[in-house]
């Protein structure tokens, strides 16, 4: 069987395939993105980073014409104590909270706009690089390319090829979380005028609350600290939910939309995330606790990154370089690492109340955590970010 020929064969029409495709496309290159499931699907994690409005863009998307909802800022609130610390995010870039099956409906098909092709409800079964090009099989058919872009999510096809991936033990274990709809407490049109999200810190981990258009919302319990539980799933949200006034407010009158789903597979880093004619992006180069919601924004930096240097290597005949991306990983690990550091930090209780609650009435700090909540992570002037980073340095010196 003769193999269609492309220049770019991504898998994954999520955020950050699409992303990658779509850049690549307008560059002028053959794009194919092959897509195990079928647009829209649900996916959680509907909160943007104000540093992903460049890239969409770049992109030639226009979120404030989607109707998508703004976002102001995230409140992180102990019921405990009544404290509670909010962040502004509506600054120069503004984000939003966005529903994903149609956001990434939306990025898939702005692909298809500007040149990429998509395959979907179609699974692939091998993907084979040599020095010459890269062959991906699929239950349907065989293609072969000069690159190969793995935006496969948390399948992490070459991370599992490869063995490469690293889980991340310390931070969320797992989620739990439904939506809601038909709300009309007072607490809930608050929420929709500001756009706030709320971070519910608990025992155990901490309570999502994202308002959605259409007067709906995403709630969801993240759990850190599963031992000794003798409840779990449905019953375990339920008790928390319970045990929380806001929620009780907030929710008074609403319908629950869907029963209590499950997403476990937590963190991990794929150590692997480049080489000969491929990369690595998105959940498939490494996944975080999405407490700082900083998943789609990370995704659709580094298909940016990668995307623009494939770009580079095709024009300069370097694109079977092993070491193409090494200069960009540096700033995805960056990235990577400082989110990671910060979720760590917001796990430990003592420091989360000393960083958010005291020590935020420094007006250096509460910027430079601003800066990070933000998605400015590759800036010189954050001390926090500096901080954070230097202290895991010399942990592993000690």
């Amino acid at each position: 069987m003769t193999e269609e020929q492309y220049d770019v064969i991504i898998v994954g029409a999520g955020p950050a395939g699409s992303t990658a495709g779509t850049l690549l496309a307008q560059y002028g290159h053959r794009v194919l993105m092959i897509e195990q499931g079928k647009h829209p699907r649900f996916h959680i994690g509907e909160s943007l980073l104000p540093m992903s409005a460049p890239i969409f863009q770049r992109l030639g998307l226009n979120l404030k014409e989607q109707g998508y909802l703004p976002k102001g800022g995230a409140e992180f609130i102990n019921e405990q104590t009544s404290q509670s610390v909010r962040f502004p995010l509506d600054g120069e870039n503004q984000p939003y909270q966005v529903e994903r099956a149609q956001f990434d409906l939306m990025l898939a098909e702005n692909a298809l706009k500007q040149g990429a092709e998509l395959h979907q409800e179609e699974r692939v079964k091998e993907i084979d690089i040599q020095d010459d090009g890269v062959h991906v099989n699929t239950d349907k058919r065989t293609y072969s390319g000069r690159y190969f872009i793995d935006a496969s999510g948390r399948h992490t096809l070459m991370g599992k090829k490869q063995t490469s991936i690293k889980k991340i033990t310390n931070l969320g274990r797992y989620s739990l979380y439904t939506h809601y709809r038909k709300l009309t407490s007072q607490a809930a049109q608050a929420m929709h005028a500001s756009g706030d999200i709320k971070i519910l810190m608990l025992d155990i981990g901490w309570f999502w609350i994202i308002p959605l258009t259409n007067n709906r919302m995403s709630i969801g319990l993240i759990v850190q600290k599963n031992e000794g539980l003798t409840l779990k799933g449905a019953e375990l949200f339920n008790h928390y939910f319970q045990a929380s006034p806001f929620l009780h407010k907030l929710l008074e009158g609403a319908e629950q939309e869907t029963s209590i789903r499950t997403e476990a597979d937590f963190s991990f880093t794929n150590e692997k995330r480049f080489g000969a004619r491929y990369a690595c992006c998105g959940d498939s180069a490494g996944f975080l606790d999405p407490v700082f919601s900083s998943g789609v924004f990370i995704a659709v930096n580094s298909a940016e990154r990668i995307a623009d240097r494939v770009h580079q290597g095709f024009k300069d005949g370097t694109e079977a370089d092993p070491a193409l991306h090494q200069e960009d990983d540096k700033a995805y690990t960056l990235g990577f690492r400082s989110m990671q550091l910060f979720v760590e930090r917001f796990y430990q209780h003592d420091m989360v109340h000393r960083l958010f609650f005291e020590e935020t009435r420094n007006d250096a700090i509460e910027q430079d955590i601003t800066g990070i909540l933000s998605g400015d992570l590759w800036t010189d002037n954050n001390a926090f970010q500096k901080a954070l980073l230097g202290g895991r340095q010399n942990r592993k010196a000690s």
